[in-house]
């Protein structure tokens, strides 16, 4: 059966996955069953995903990330190599906690660094940027930089991935952000 993306011979691809157009699932992947990936994604050497998460169009998922239910990545999503998402806040090896996974949901463009961990129940925003080594143990604003653990706003950065200085103009793009109430916004 002909198929409109590629997955490598050893990537496992569980009977229930939507996988679109032009993405690449690479060696030792595993999709599990009702997990839905968009077009043109990339799916690096030994990532686990699902079951049951969606992933928009246009992610890369770097080497060794594991994608556990309850996490959601819009479009255009970055995942560095090795970076951790929790499903529950108090795990015991002794106690069943799947019935207390919380959502994770990384909005559009937003790009997480190498060794960062996502604390589950939290969002990161739209073009925000983690930090490699992050610990995020709360929300993240739209376009906000945030680094360390916990992790911490240390400045904002544009939807090029550039960071901002005091003119809120992105020196690649020129385009112009406004901050109102504590809040960026993108102006053209």
């Amino acid at each position: 059966m002909a198929t409109d993306y590629y997955a490598h011979p050893t990537a496992v691809i569980d009977d229930g996955v939507a996988i679109g157009a032009g993405t690449k699932v690479w060696h030792f992947a595993h999709v599990l069953g009702g997990s839905k990936l968009g077009e043109r994604c990339v799916v690096s050497q030994n990532v686990m995903i699902g079951p049951n998460v969606a992933i928009g169009n246009g992610c890369k998922i770097q080497n060794n990330v594991s994608l556990y239910e309850g996490v959601t990545l819009e479009d255009d999503v970055f995942c560095g190599p090795s970076m951790v998402f929790t499903n529950v806040l108090l795990p015991r090896a002794h106690v069943n906690r799947r019935a207390e996974f919380l959502p994770t949901l990384i909005r559009k463009g937003a790009s997480i660094g190498a060794n960062a961990t996502i604390v589950c129940g939290n969002t990161i925003g739209q073009y925000a940027m983690v930090g490699a080594g992050a610990v995020v143990t709360r929300d993240v604003e739209d376009f906000a930089l945030v680094v360390g653990a916990p992790a911490r706003r240390i400045g904002w950065v544009s939807r090029a991935g550039d960071r901002l200085g005091e003119d809120l103009v992105c020196p690649r793009t020129q385009e112009r952000y406004k901050l109102e109430k504590g809040r960026l916004f993108l102006v053209g």
